[in-house]
């Protein structure tokens, strides 16, 4: 397409904006209600696969030695465990180090702990994590199998619990976007529909004087373009500044909790990004599938 003929159908569509003016105002207004929804609901859901990423990462196997292992058979036991295609890493925490680590759990309750210092009933322990968290339970029953482990602890019960609920979790989530764009495709091409509609003579004069069907897409094309991008501002600056106060508010409340939201930067800058791109999207998918049944002349 030459630059001359670009600039005109550009034109074209920015006058079109213009002279529909109350069915451009709907139009807009389909556009940042339904980016609104979808803005609102992708920040909350990222958010919350954010949270469930983070405690699955936390997750981890406890690997007890038994006490008559010797210093060779401990290192048998670690090439073992590190053999093991799951595993990703392995850390040696000492019976002193685990005592010390109980003392400290317990806070000041925790000094009645120090009288087995001296005979320190605890026992020597690996701890290690899995390249994916969904394989700690097949990795753990693999280790309790070795030789020289005493117990093995991952939170048996809880932790799948956790991942069958961090899975319908994440697939109500894929759900409920999917569920908002489809919506958001139907609101908005509909009203684009009943825009084009009103030109619907215009377009007929245009394919029966010679006009071939690009050149009239082209302006209904870059209309839509137009729509979906300023029917995307008006969301994304709500979203920018809900999210900076909510970030203010939540992270006083949350600190010291398990809890922890998405930074600012670059989450809602990407998350902008994707609206912009989503409505961009969705005003020409919908001007080209509103405009291709007046194109049958």
């Amino acid at each position: 397409m030459k630059i001359k003929t670009f600039s005109r159908h550009l034109r074209e569509g920015a006058k079109s904006l213009a002279r529909n003016g109350w069915m451009t105002f709907a139009s807009i207004s389909a556009v940042t209600i339904t980016l609104l929804l979808v803005g609102v609901f992708l920040a909350v859901i990222m958010n919350m696969n954010h949270f469930a990423s983070k405690v699955e990462k936390d997750v981890e196997i406890r690997v007890h030695i038994d006490p008559a292992a010797t210093k060779e058979d401990q290192e048998a036991l670690k090439a073992s465990i590190q053999s093991l295609p799951e595993v990703d890493s392995i850390k040696f925490s000492s019976k002193q180090d685990e005592l010390k680590r109980v003392i400290k759990s317990f806070g000041d309750s925790g000094k009645s702990f120090e009288l087995f210092e001296q005979d320190n009933p605890l026992k020597d322990v690996y701890i290690l994590k899995t390249k994916k968290p969904t394989d700690t339970v097949k990795a753990a029953k693999k280790i309790e199998k070795m030789q020289f482990v005493s117990m093995v602890q991952y939170g048996k019960g809880q932790v799948e619990k956790l991942f069958s609920t961090v899975k319908i979790g994440r697939n109500i989530g894929v759900v409920l976007i999917a569920g908002l764009l489809f919506t958001a495709m139907f609101l908005i091409s509909n009203t684009i529909k009943i825009t084009i509609y009103a030109r619907r003579t215009e377009i007929e004069i245009m394919k029966l004087v010679g006009a071939t069907n690009w050149f009239i897409r082209w302006p209904f094309l870059l209309e839509g373009l137009f729509l979906g991008v300023l029917g995307s501002i008006l969301p994304i600056a709500l979203i920018l500044t809900a999210y900076n106060s909510a970030l203010s508010v939540l992270n006083e409340k949350l600190t010291g909790t398990i809890f922890e939201m998405l930074p600012y930067n670059p989450f809602v800058f990407q998350l902008s990004a994707l609206l912009l791109l989503i409505g961009a999207v969705i005003g020409m998918w919908g001007s080209v599938m509103s405009v291709r049944r007046f194109l049958k002349v």
